[in-house]
């Protein structure tokens, strides 16, 4: 048993309370040890993702309890992945937070942002759905926390509201976890996978009222129409880096719903036949097309990228709604492009805020910095918005490529071309609007022009616009990643029989083990 891979869970749950307990009030310390915890979780999320890279399933048993009794963390091409992704985010994200100085506005930030790290990391190393649960709420505590990070009533507002939200799905969570351990009598994945395609028939009604509360749960995280409203209101107020770092939030939705509806609920399983096409493929194109209008009308700059995210999480989830290889690999490639395009665009518009009343998309005199700001915005709309030669560009060229076989063809191309169409001319009006009309309108004798935003700052959005490039200039190497994570995720026999200890053959439960 490898122990590294719980390392990404126990770091940051190890350095949460070291923060609180013996830095509090010495914010150099605090982020030194919240820096350090950061690299130390990118270089074991390397390592893991390397040691994954040739098709090695980890397993991490919990007081070396086995599966399906004991508590355990798998790491395979996917998960690895996604903590890799999550790690580097966090860095610069990180970064920025101290450039900016958002992390002084209140004692406890480092803290909860360890904290969330922790419950992000567990939700893709868990290989238990009751321990997926108890990370989202890990999360949904964390979050709350950062979320009203500087005070403030309109973040407060925003604040309830999400955690309503979230609850709700919370509590649909424990209903569908109730309803397949009644049907099987485990919440073990691997077990599931085994179980759940040995169910009779005639007894299906149970474990598909819990597949479709799963999917409703999951869409809720990913903020999938008409499960969104949470979203543009809560990362809108949110602080930047907080928002930033939420660019990774929606995308613990996107991972449960291709683990558990590729591993416990696959296409081709008849108990749940027709869920995927039927529901999921109309709310993804929905969203997609209901997050660029909101990227048009958007009136402020910060609202506007909290459609985008809706819009990049709808673009996310019309691949996996497809549920083929082709279509599971585009997505996973899309996610990291998302990812990083959405985090640099909710930095660069705090980068805005810093030199200008408001984010209001209203004329108004240059805000210090602007050439570098407008730059940065320039690129990052374009990685959002798919344009030509950015990596977004190239993943929705993947997703058009998977889609062209399928029964959705015709309203997949549509869809997509079309809300692209609509993000261009949205993030076009937003940039013109504040940068290029600002050179026209004169500052006033009475006001002295903001202070530049600080060298760090820009150097952690630079950071992520060049992960965006490095990601476009090796689309080659990315993309056979995610083929094979794809491949690794549709035959699941290794996945199962290294968690159960087992050859991977299937075998009917008996009354006794239900």
């Amino acid at each position: 048993m490898m122990h590294w891979i719980i390392a990404p869970v126990i770091l940051p749950a190890l350095l949460a309370p070291f923060i609180v307990l013996a830095a509090r009030y010495h914010f150099v310390i605090q982020r030194v040890f919240s820096i350090a915890g950061v690299l130390s979780l990118i270089a074991i999320s390397a390592g893991l993702a390397w040691q994954a890279s040739d098709g090695t399933v980890t397993l991490y048993q919990l007081s070396d309890w086995a599966a399906p009794f004991g508590i355990v963390l798998v790491g395979d091409r996917l998960s690895t992945l996604m903590i890799l992704l999550t790690s580097v985010l966090a860095l610069f994200v990180l970064l920025y937070a101290i450039g900016s100085n958002w992390d002084k506005r209140g004692w406890h930030f480092h803290a909860l942002f360890q904290f969330q790290l922790m419950g992000i990391m567990g939700a893709f190393l868990t290989g238990d759905l009751f321990n997926l649960f108890v990370f989202f709420e890990v999360l949904l505590i964390a979050s709350y926390g950062l979320m009203i990070h500087g005070g403030g009533n309109l973040r407060l507002r925003a604040g309830v509201q999400y955690v309503l939200f979230n609850l709700i799905g919370s509590t649909l969570f424990l209903f569908a976890l109730g309803a397949i351990y009644a049907q099987t009598g485990t919440l073990n994945m691997a077990d599931l996978a085994q179980r759940v395609a040995l169910i009779d028939a005639g007894d299906t009604v149970g474990i598909r009222v819990a597949a479709v509360l799963l999917l409703m749960v999951f869409a809720i995280k990913a903020a999938v129409v008409p499960l969104h409203f949470w979203l543009p209101s809560s990362y809108a107020e949110a602080p930047a880096p907080v928002a930033a770092l939420f660019a990774i939030m929606t995308k613990v939705g996107a991972y449960a719903i291709i683990r558990v509806y590729t591993l416990i609920f696959p296409p081709e399983l008849a108990a749940t036949d027709g869920l995927h096409s039927v529901w999921l493929m109309p709310a993804a194109l929905l969203s997609l097309a209901i997050g660029m209008i909101g990227v048009l009308a958007a009136k402020k700059l910060d609202r506007l990228v909290a459609f985008s995210v809706i819009g990049s999480m709808g673009m996310v989830m019309v691949a996996i709604a497809m549920f083929t290889p082709a279509g599971i690999a585009a997505a996973l490639y899309y996610i990291v492009h998302s990812t990083l395009a959405a985090a640099a665009l909710f930095l660069i518009a705090d980068l805005v805020r810093a030199g200008r009343p408001s984010l209001e998309l209203t004329a108004m005199p240059s805000v210090s910095g602007a050439p570098l700001t407008s730059a940065m915005f320039f690129l990052a709309a374009i990685a959002m918005a798919g344009l030509p030669p950015l990596s977004g560009f190239i993943g929705k060229l993947l997703i058009l490529d998977a889609g062209f076989e399928g029964n959705m063809a015709v309203w997949i191309w549509a869809v997509v071309l079309g809300s692209s169409l609509i993000s261009v001319v949205g993030f076009s009006r937003a940039g013109s609007t504040l940068f290029w009309k600002a050179k026209s309108i004169p500052h006033g004798d009475d006001t002295s022009p903001e202070p530049a935003p600080a060298a760090l700052s820009y150097v952690a959005v630079g950071g992520l616009l060049t992960l965006l490039v490095a990601h476009t200039v090796f689309a080659g190497p990315a993309y056979s990643y995610v083929e094979q994570t794809s491949a690794q995720l549709f035959a699941p026999e290794p996945y199962v029989s290294t968690v159960l200890d087992t050859p991977g053959k299937l075998s009917k439960p008996t009354k006794e083990e239900h």
